[in-house]
């Protein structure tokens, strides 16, 4: 039997402008549901895609951030936001939208899904990492 590889996907990219972001979350999508360990990191930019409150009418993209709340259903429930780079960007974590995820191992307590790590953290997340994907 083969072991589960590590997969993260590094978000680097603001939410709209680009195909990375959008394209980023359905290969996750893709990647979860034939059960790979997945595992997210939004850095720079990146951060902007868990911002609540997202208004896109003035870009005339499809607001595709609600996507995120079925994370957890696809057992993606680990979302490492760098501190660094949400400080840079005058956010913090209430900013970010409430991304949960249900634990049926704790009678399904409702968890956190995004975990704000320092760069330093990140950088070591990565190295644990069998396959880093970058969008």
């Amino acid at each position: 039997m083969s072991e589960t590889k590590k997969f993260m996907y590094v978000n680097r990219h603001a939410p709209y402008g680009t195909v990375y972001a959008l394209e980023g979350l359905e290969v996750v999508l893709i990647g979860a549901a034939f059960e790979q360990e997945v595992s997210m990191a939004f850095i720079g930019d990146g951060v902007f895609q868990l911002k609540q409150g997202q208004d896109t009418v003035d870009s005339d993209m499809k607001n595709f951030s609600p996507t995120y709340r079925a994370l957890g259903d696809y057992e993606v429930n680990r979302l490492y936001v760098e501190r660094e780079s949400l400080e840079e960007r005058g956010l913090n974590e209430d900013d970010l939208m409430p991304l949960t995820w249900e634990d049926e191992d704790d009678d399904w307590a409702e968890k956190k899904s995004i975990h704000i790590v320092s760069r330093a953290q990140l950088s070591d997340l990565l190295e644990a990492q069998d396959v880093i994907l970058n969008f």
